[in-house]
């Protein structure tokens, strides 16, 4: 089949041509994207989304998640290729076309579930997200450093949060509410496997892998479309942290990995990572053991390879940290031509949670902030709202119409001429799982591969939790690790078993993974010393 140049415009754009806050061109203004055109809608209509929420905000905090954060500029420098082929066999996305080509990049690295100014020592997944300033408009890959997620279905995610984040009474961390969730969505095993072990604690930001989590798609000029998976590889080598050895860490310094980053900038010694893509045809394969969509696995590398497609370099440090780091704005909705949505239901769901949340936080017209804005020209028919900075309206349009379609001189929709991606959806819509839960066989495989000593942690850390736990947890976390591997699930039980009978008046209140914090309070009152007022 004959294939077009990459380096021709997927969209024909003019001064005139109408696109989104992030950029994009606009090229149907006119319908919204269903299941047949009589509907229903569907959850990833980012242009309506993003065009509807702000209309709802024209008349006139901390983050929920990922509060603690740490960024840095950059570039991305795309190799062209995806393996051994041209990238354009499976993408027309102009970010990953010409080789040596680079694109600015700024990101954010973060805790997930504790405050602003929590220490970077917590037992946490890590948020790894990238905001590339395309010339098609911003492209965000929003993700964490581990691979896979604690749940597959966006319905969970409040939950989820609610559950790990500190009691709504007490206000402390307390791991039986944690293990009360997971103990009960046995499609979290395979996460809880990874975050109690010291890959729940990563030495620093520079030294971990980044993943974008969820199932996207890649699609051609021709409109054909594959499943992809991105994950970047540090090319400073991987560290992480034992319980103990956090502590340490901890106990000098609560801010130790955003000072590694900023110094390591500041040195001169530039982090860089490589950019992997796992593809898989674009259907269900039934030949696999689970979903493809689901969050929670691994996609096999002995049949889906890693394909080296650029690599990033951070060379930058913020000039201000509110204005850069803290405005920061992210959303996984974010796409650009040639990159599209799968039916990942933690995707379709995050689509919508993740933009409407920073016009929540930073305000109806967040993508005015600088380091949001897309560094290509921006033409909107968008008004008024919170912060408002300037109006999007190209010099010589008419100011009076902000509206489309008109004759009067307003902006126009772009014309298309890559072929339109149109999968086939098909089906009664229901409220179920997927078929293929598979919920412990890989939660299982990863305990098999990892180090004695990452084993050793895994158990400890789990045996501090649990043995404090409610016994209908305990019971249900056992019978899941006994599910996942015969000696992960006896070293449970052995360790539990063990601990019960040291145990006096232990409470679940404490940060995960860190079993003797309950006594901290007595501590400060033994250790304090005595003071005469003043």
């Amino acid at each position: 089949m004959e294939r077009k140049d990459p380096n021709k415009p997927n969209n024909i754009e003019n001064e005139d041509t109408l696109t989104t806050r992030q950029g994009h061109p606009v090229t149907n203004n006119q319908n919204i994207r269903t299941v047949g055109n009589r509907g229903p809608a569907t959850l990833e209509n980012y242009d309506f989304i993003e065009k509807i929420s702000h209309f709802d905000r024209e008349k006139v905090p901390e983050r929920i998640v990922h509060a603690r954060g740490a960024g840095a500029h950059g570039y991305f420098e795309t190799y062209g290729t995806a393996g051994d082929e041209p990238v354009s066999k499976y993408t027309r996305a102009k970010v990953f076309q010409d080789k040596g080509k680079q694109t600015p990049v700024f990101i954010r690295f973060s805790t997930v579930v504790h405050g602003n100014h929590s220490p970077e020592t917590v037992r946490d997944p890590r948020g790894f997200a990238v905001k590339f300033y395309t010339e098609d408009g911003n492209w965000d890959l929003v993700g964490n450093n581990l691979k896979i997620f604690f749940i597959r279905d966006a319905m969970k995610f409040p939950d989820m949060i609610h559950a790990f984040r500190p009691d709504p009474v007490t206000n402390i961390q307390d791991s039986e509410r944690f293990f009360d969730f997971c103990a009960n969505s046995p499609e979290s095993f395979h996460m809880v496997t990874f975050v109690y072990s010291p890959w729940g604690i990563p030495a620093n930001y520079r030294m971990m892998q980044g993943s974008g989590v969820n199932t996207y798609k890649w699609v051609n000029e021709e409109g054909e479309a594959v499943l992809v998976k991105y994950h970047w590889e540090p090319k400073q080598g991987i560290k992480n942290l034992t319980q103990q050895e956090a502590n340490e860490i901890q106990a000098t310094n609560f801010n130790h990995a955003t000072q590694d980053l900023y110094d390591a900038i500041e040195r001169g010694d530039y982090p860089e990572w490589e950019l992997f893509v796992q593809i898989m045809s674009d259907d269900d394969h039934p030949e696999l053991d689970f979903d493809p969509l689901d969050d929670t696995k691994l996609w096999p590398e002995d049949k889906f390879p890693w394909l080296p497609v650029g690599k990033m370099v951070l060379n930058k440090n913020p000039e201000n940290y509110f204005t850069e780091v803290e405005q920061a704005a992210f959303g996984t909705g974010v796409l650009v031509d040639g990159l599209d949505f799968s039916d990942d239901k933690m995707l379709q769901g995050r689509t919508f949670s993740y933009s409407d949340t920073q016009r929540y936080r930073v305000g109806a017209n967040y993508l005015q902030v600088p380091i949001n804005a897309a560094k290509k020209r921006v033409a909107t028919n968008q008004e008024g709202g919170q912060l408002r900075q300037q109006n999007d309206k190209p010099p010589g349009q008419n100011p009076h119409v902000n509206y489309e379609p008109s004759v009067l001189g307003g902006l126009k929709e772009a014309e298309q001429t890559g072929k339109e991606y149109t999968p086939e959806v098909k089906g009664e819509l229901v409220r179920e799982s997927i078929e293929r839960n598979n919920n412990t066989k890989q939660a299982g495989e990863t305990f098999r591969r990892f180090k004695d000593w990452e084993k050793d942690d895994l158990i400890t850390n789990l045996v501090n939790d649990i043995s404090v736990c409610d016994q209908r947890i305990q019971d249900k976390m056992i019978a899941l690790a006994e599910e996942a591997d015969e000696e992960y699930g006896r070293r449970l039980r052995e360790g539990i078993e063990e601990a019960k009978k040291m145990m006096m008046d232990e409470t679940s209140k404490n940060p995960l993974g860190n079993k003797d914090s309950e006594n901290a309070p007595e501590q400060a009152i033994e250790k304090g010393h005595d003071a005469d007022p003043y």
